[in-house]
């Protein structure tokens, strides 16, 4: 937008489906590197990729390149970085209240919020460590938090 082949973050907030989505600062975040404030067009390139449809990636992946950016395992991670907050790949209560405050703002109370939080936690913990992990956000994510299709 400036001229200099980059994009800021005011330049996404003046997206007006970002504007409006519940989580559209944590997409928009997803978009910039740690630290950086600009992204280039590469940058951009790779981050929109993983909004592309699932396709029938056995037919066109390169048994010795790269996953593709839109396969489901790398969307999976997409959404995983969406609610991991602190990047510390757990995702906790907190970070999961969060994360539904963000997308449902006032219409529901703390209390039915916490107990949302709970069970999605109970549900998903595998290893008793009240946080889910990216391989138990994988298993549970099948039915609960494949939002991208939502967000996208």
């Amino acid at each position: 937008k400036g001229e200099n082949g980059t994009l800021s973050r005011e330049d996404f907030q003046r997206i007006p489906e970002l504007a409006i989505n519940p989580l559209g600062d944590r997409i928009i975040n997803a978009f910039f590197p740690e630290g950086e404030d600009q992204v280039n067009f590469r940058g951009f390139m790779r981050t929109l990729a993983h909004f592309r449809p699932i396709e029938d990636n056995e037919k066109s992946k390169d048994q010795n390149g790269p996953e593709p950016l839109n396969s489901r395992s790398n969307k999976l991670h997409f959404a995983f970085r969406l609610y991991d907050l602190d990047k510390d790949d757990k995702i906790s209560r907190d970070e999961l209240l969060q994360v539904l405050r963000m997308m449902v703002g006032v219409n529901i109370s703390d209390e039915q919020l916490g107990s949302i939080a709970d069970r999605t936690i109970q549900e998903a913990d595998q290893d008793g460590d009240s946080a889910i992990s990216f391989a138990e956000f994988v298993k549970v994510g099948k039915l609960n938090f494949y939002l991208l299709n939502e967000t996208a």
